[in-house]
Order: C-alpha cells, then structure tokens, then sequence
C-alpha cells in the first residue's frame, strides 16, 4: 500500500511540472502594406488556459481570452480599438503557424 501511495505521488508530481510544448518565446514576421513587422510572442500555458504577450516595434499586449486543446489555441489581441482573433497551433517543437483574417503566419521558437 505504501507503495502505491508513493506512485501516485510521483506521478502527480510529473503532472504537476509537466510543461506544455506551447510555452516559451516565440519569434515571427508579418508583411503588411507599411512593411515587415518583427513579431514577438510569450506564451504560458495553464491547464487548458493560455497567457502571455506580443511585443512589436509599437509596444506590448496581453493575449486575452486564451485558450489551448492540445497542440492546438486560440486568443485575441486588441490593439487601435480593435480586436482580432487567432487560432494556432504547434506544429513541431519549434514552430507554431498562427492564422487569423489578415493571413498566416510562422512563429519559430527562441532559444
């Protein structure tokens, strides 16, 4: 029995610091009609809850509303008063193509 105890243990504690493959910095561009934007990204995962920021040569924002289903998220930014809508998804351990209505995009992970 005492050894059962100590399992779960250990395996709730893996749980517990087990970190999603979505968290960390992230780097990307984005091609508009002023030219090409350097993107910055931040991600944390929390659950099934997704945090963090974007960082451009214009300054920094919150995600809000995140939220991830495996290798697959969603948030929005606000910016101008306005608000727009992404969905990602990690599609290898160091790369994340983001889509909302001005196109995709490719985010590479920093290290």
């Amino acid at each position: 029995m005492k050894n059962l105890f100590t399992l779960l243990f250990f395996v709730g504690c893996f749980s517990t610091f087990a970190q999603s493959k979505i968290d960390g910095d992230w780097k990307g561009t984005r091609e508009t009609p002023n030219g090409t934007f350097e993107l910055n990204y931040t991600f944390k995962v929390e659950g099934e809850k997704l945090t963090g920021i974007w960082k451009t040569q214009f300054g920094e924002s919150p995600l809000e509303n995140g939220k991830v289903d495996g290798n697959k998220f969603s948030y929005s930014i606000s910016f101008n008063d306005m608000t727009i809508e992404n969905t990602g998804e990690l599609v290898s351990d160091d790369e994340i193509v983001i889509k909302n209505e001005r196109g995709d995009m490719t985010l590479a992970r920093v290290k």
